[in-house]
């Protein structure tokens, strides 16, 4: 019987998933200094839920939690596949117990049956933001959405990462201005999908649509806009009656006031696949791995729970891919220190010591620290060995030590010994 977790679901060893833990603890804080609440949906939902607001590809990678069949439109739940849809979904059912605008971040696990491949996952954790409005949102929500996310990077990560900013309205308003209306699903999807596959490719895509060469010429100009927001935005101001540039300008512009002009890029190549996106739009990747793809994304939604209310709850959003950016970092040696290690690992010798043992536990768990009492009835050399694979330091519990109350704490690492008495 084979052992190895299933294709596309990550298991880890204690040190590696202590190294997860750290970058999810340091992700979260750094949300909650920024105002976010947190909550948590159910990890199964209703599949009418899950599929209210797409179908297509999106039905075909939904995991079903009763015996397979044709599609997950058939099956009476599912697993989320995202956090955004479950959101909406809370949003409406507990309404009139909530504040707007409303702030709120939610850190689990999601799946989607796709193909398992190098930094793709089928289970996998996601860290989502959101700001929520009643009616209305202001449009200066948007910037803390990419604020919060860049300050929680650089806590933690030892590489360059920038994040790529652009707005639906602008490319929607380019197929309207060259009357490409009724192509425009097909133009978005080739546009979504140009960065995973060769220039080639999508020039041959767009070739496809039959598109007039002085219209084409447009499209694959408006692709290569990329740079910093003086520059693309004069660029499309250039071509002339296009929504969204003065929203791309502002928010750009407020971030670089926030002190993130190094981290933020114009790119008129992000335009995010899921149709409930309308305004702002945005990706982030690590510059010095660009084949890894995006570790967060997000953008601005106007009516995301108008499948299941009348009333419009518009939006902004965004969402770390904690799980595919901890294999990056793992896979290139960027992690944060740690040990996954206990602080201390506490050996009595015989039950009768067992009492006194506790009792330090207790007193060194007051002060923070991690502490294992281990019971094992193993040699007391065995217990040690084991003891330097799982804990920085430990103290050995004799009958000396509990006559005495004195303990000897020994570093693992130094082999240097200190004393302490327990009052």
């Amino acid at each position: 019987m084979k052992t190895a977790p299933i294709s596309g679901f990550m298991e880890l060893l204690p040190s590696e998933q202590a190294k997860f833990e750290v970058i999810k603890r340091k992700i979260l804080e750094t949300f909650r200094l920024h105002g976010f609440l947190m909550i948590e949906t159910p990890t199964i939902e209703r599949s009418e839920i899950l599929l209210a607001k797409s179908g297509g590809e999106t039905d075909k990678q939904i995991y079903g939690v009763e015996p397979p069949r044709e599609s997950a439109s058939s099956f009476g739940q599912a697993l989320r596949f995202d956090q955004t849809v479950p959101l909406s979904r809370y949003i409406v059912e507990h309404e009139n117990s909530l504040g707007f605008p409303l702030r709120v971040m939610q850190c689990g696990k999601v799946f989607r049956g796709e193909r398992a491949q190098h930094g793709r996952f089928r289970e996998f954790y996601q860290c989502d933001i959101d700001i929520l409005g009643r009616e209305k949102l202001e449009a200066g929500y948007d910037s803390e959405i990419i604020a919060a996310p860049i300050e929680a990077f650089r806590s933690f990560m030892r590489t360059e990462f920038q994040f790529r900013i652009s707005n639906r309205k602008i490319l929607s308003s380019l197929v309207k201005k060259l009357e490409l209306e009724e192509k425009a699903e097909q133009i978005f999807r080739i546009i979504d999908r140009s960065e995973k596959v060769s220039a080639e490719k999508t020039e041959e895509k767009f070739r496809e649509l039959e598109i007039p060469e002085e219209k084409f010429s447009v499209l694959m100009k408006f692709l290569g806009l990329r740079g910093e927001r003086e520059k693309v935005v004069a660029e499309l101001s250039e071509i002339g009656g296009l929504s969204g540039v003065d929203e791309l300008d502002k928010l750009m512009r407020e971030l670089e006031e926030m002190g993130y002009a190094k981290e933020i890029v114009a790119d008129m190549k992000i335009v995010r696949g899921l149709d409930y996106y309308t305004g702002m739009v945005f990706e982030c990747n690590l510059v010095e791995f660009p084949e890894a793809g995006s570790i967060c994304s997000g953008g601005r939604y106007e009516n995301l729970a108008g499948t299941f209310s009348q009333k419009k709850f518009p939006g902004v959003g965004g969402a770390i891919g904690l799980t595919r950016l901890f294999d990056i970092l793992r896979e290139n040696e960027l992690l944060v220190d740690e040990t996954g290690m206990n602080d201390y690992a506490i050996l009595p010798i015989t039950a009768r010591e067992f009492s006194f043992a506790e009792e330090v536990a207790r007193l060194l768990r007051r002060e923070n620290d991690s502490v294992e009492v281990d019971r094992s009835e193993k040699k007391l050399n065995d217990r040690l060995r084991r003891a330097a694979r799982f804990a920085k330091n430990t103290i050995v519990v004799g009958e000396d030590e509990v006559l005495t109350r004195t303990i000897k704490i020994r570093n693992m690492e130094t082999g240097d010994e200190t004393e302490m008495i327990i009052a």
